[in-house]
């Protein structure tokens, strides 16, 4: 009776035979896909390599610093500029030509300063008079009033043929704009003299700004977001700190009283969702009655500030029917699935036991966090240094569209020798961009994939040794007749060496088989963000359905990976043979996975919700002053959101990182319980390795599941 199985063998392999030499993981193995081991580490060199070239070509500082028309940077050490850290732009009117956006270069001279101008003034109004003196500092340096015309300054762009009243922002002047009365103004003007005495409206001024702007509002946010990472890191990290403290003691909670806590987090969570949506329906019905209190999020656009969308009570409607909706899944399934949660209950003491036996594993996580923060930190270091390679490159900026020379690469040195000036007269050799001719310049965007590709990869390696490392550990335990006494010591560590010295060729292919898909995935993503304003409805259909494809195929890549690891960490076999092995295990006992598997994996899900939850509350509370204690302590922000949701982020990471733990030791006693099945019968002499208990409640288990099914 023990022995069948839920679908007829000869479809999905033969079931394992009994051994009475097999002890749980194979000691005597062989290295498996020896020839991915070599393709991965010949890749890691390469990638070695790769991050050495960006170092040696790549200058952050590029990113950093703003640089002038004649490539020089504004305010690095050690250069003539040094104290010059502000950009000054000649005729901020040209900004508003739509080549900005195009060749993202505004089409006019731009000279490193001290300072920004904090006066109206004109070239014509300020040649030889007293204002000369401090109208000069914003000219070439070098400049001579007795060398050249008016006329020919203003062509040659020695000198700006304006100024006006400005201030830094990003390091760069704009126009110092005020709202009076409704009027913008600069300087309590509304209209004001160009170069050629023509009356200009302060609204062109606001237009040539905005243009010019709109590239930096993406570096203003992100400025403003790394002041508030500045100042509050030590808040973030303390928030981490507990989330992880959190985490610790709900592991242990779950080895002496797994079945209340469960119990106890289901109900938690259900509460805690209803009170939000009692309080979301008492903020609306609040601001429903306020003044601009039923604007739409639609009027009000996009703003990094997300306070501004809490003063509406369209937000808090969102917000309560989203939280109606999930209120209601959860609930349903826990009717549905109320007698399959006692079966996963009883799973994860099994799992709170074999944890406690092998405590070592709780510690796991911390190498896996340190080892993916290794791999992200090269690969940030990697990503800004192949970012800013290149030597400056020079183009011709023309005083009109006409000229044919426009945007054409030139060199400073000799272009005064060239016989462009004299075809296009006020034409200029500006400086546009970092970059090169070379082979290296050329595949810049390649060398980016590549960083790409190769940081998944190690990514998805690192999570994968981690997945085989806890997989050997706790099937030592299974596989051991008399707990603790037969199992191993140090399984963790041996467990560990193991998959690395064995097993390195057969993590990496795995983990290869899923970065490939991801790239495909980021392709599609990028894909689908160009085609987001095209017309044409079956190519974006087509793209819909190869993005929901491929996110299954990572999925089910994922599901196979992890079983085929544990295979591999019990068996030590190649990674195509243990992933086929697994598969058709899981294939013969199908209904018991149909119990099992999304159960636990929801009830997981909750744990982590409810640390993360718990956390985030606490958070919210502390970053908005609304506690008392730590009102003084805690800083003034530009958007409290960003520490919020990095304690957010960071939890469920953290959460996730310690339940996986969980997860992989249930799912590794799971395959070791139908292996169980299959090899022995309960007998004295072919005993079952499992407990009597768990034993009990899975087969109760696989008799409700029938009768589900046989209805």
């Amino acid at each position: 009776m023990a022995r069948n199985t839920d679908v007829p063998s000869s479809h999905y392999g033969e079931p394992r035979k009994f051994d009475p030499n097999f002890r749980g993981p194979v000691h005597k193995r062989s290295c498996t896909d020896v020839v991915c081991c070599v393709i991965f580490i010949v890749v890691i060199l390469g990638y070695i390599a790769l991050g050495t070239v960006a170092w040696f070509h790549g200058d952050p500082s590029k990113i950093v610093y703003p640089t002038d028309s004649h490539g020089h940077f504004c305010g690095r050490q050690n250069t003539p500029n040094a104290n010059k850290s502000i950009l000054f732009y000649f005729n901020m009117l040209k900004c508003a030509n739509p080549a900005v956006l195009v060749h993202l270069q505004c089409p006019t001279t731009q000279l490193c300063v001290s300072k920004c101008p904090d006066r109206f003034a004109t070239l014509l109004d300020s040649w030889n008079t007293n204002s000369w003196e401090y109208y000069k500092q914003f000219c070439r340096p070098g400049f001579d009033i007795s060398s050249k015309s008016i006329v020919d300054a203003i062509q040659d762009e020695d000198c700006p043929s304006m100024i006006v009243p400005s201030r830094p922002f990003l390091q760069r002047c704009f126009p110092d704009f005020i709202t009076r009365n409704g009027i913008l103004t600069v300087a309590n003007k509304t209209i004001f003299k160009d170069g050629e005495n023509h009356e200009r409206s302060v609204k062109d001024l606001k237009d040539a700004a905005k243009s010019i702007s709109s590239l930096l509002n993406a570096k203003e946010i992100g400025i403003k977001i790394f002041e508030d990472y500045a100042n509050s890191w030590d808040w973030i990290l303390l928030g981490l700190v507990f989330a992880m403290m959190v985490s610790l003691v709900f592991i242990l909670l779950l080895r002496y009283i797994a079945g209340v806590l469960l119990w106890l987090i289901v109900f938690g969570i259900l509460a805690a969702v209803g009170f939000g949506i009692w309080h979301c329906y008492w903020e609306y019905s609040i601001l429903r009655g306020k003044p601009g209190g039923n604007v739409t999020i639609s009027d009000i656009g996009f703003h990094a500030d997300f306070s501004i969308y809490l003063q509406l009570s369209q937000t808090w409607l969102i917000f309560m029917i989203a939280l109606s909706v999930i209120e209601g899944i959860i609930f349903v399934i826990l009717i549905f699935l109320r007698t399959r949660l006692r079966i996963a209950i009883a799973l994860l003491k099994e799992g709170s036991r074999a944890i406690s036996y092998i405590m070592s594993t709780l510690l796991y996580p911390i190498i896996t966090f340190f080892l993916l923060a290794v791999c992200i930190a090269y690969w940030l270091v990697t990503a800004v240094f192949l970012a800013s390679s290149g030597n400056a490159v020079y183009k011709v900026t023309a005083a009109d569209d006409k000229c044919m020379y426009a945007n054409l690469a030139c060199s400073p040195k000799t272009f005064s020798q060239t016989n462009i000036t004299k075809v296009c007269p006020g034409s200029q050799c500006m400086f546009a961009f970092y970059g090169g001719e070379s082979a290296y310049y050329r595949y810049i965007l390649v060398l980016h994939l590549c960083n790409l590709f190769v940081f998944l990869w190690l990514v998805n390696f690192t999570i994968a040794l981690g997945q085989c490392t806890l997989a050997g550990a706790f099937a030592s335990y299974y596989w051991a007749l008399e707990k603790p006494k037969d199992i191993p010591p140090c399984p963790l560590v041996s467990s560990f060496t193991r998959a690395l010295r064995y097993h390195t060729g057969s993590l990496a292919f795995g983990s290869l088989i899923l970065s490939v898909v991801q790239v495909i995935r980021i392709v599609l993503e990028y894909l689908d963000r160009k085609l987001k304003d095209s017309q044409n409805g079956c190519a974006r259909f087509v793209l819909t359905c190869l993005k929901c494809c491929f996110w299954c195929l990572e999925r089910f890549i994922k599901f196979v990976n992890s079983n085929a690891y544990i295979m591999i960490a019990i068996y030590g076999r190649n990674f195509c043979t243990s992933s086929k092995d697994a598969f058709h295990l899981l294939l013969r006992n199908i209904l018991r996975v149909y119990v099992l598997d999304r159960v636990t994996d929801f009830l997981l899900f909750l744990g982590k919700l409810l640390i993360t939850g718990s956390v985030g509350v606490l958070s919210f509370f502390v970053f908005t002053h609304r506690i008392p204690f730590f009102e003084e302590g805690v800083p003034s922000l530009n958007y409290t959101s960003v520490p919020l949701l990095t304690v957010i982020f960071g939890s469920y990471v953290i959460a996730h990182g310690f339940l996986n733990v969980y997860a992989m030791c249930v799912d590794t006693l799971f395959l070791c319980f139908c292996e169980d099945l299959e090899r022995n019968d309960g007998s004295p002499s072919r005993p079952y390795y499992m407990s009597p208990g768990l034993h009990k409640i899975l087969r109760k288990g696989d008799e409700g599941a029938k009768l589900c099914a046989a209805s």
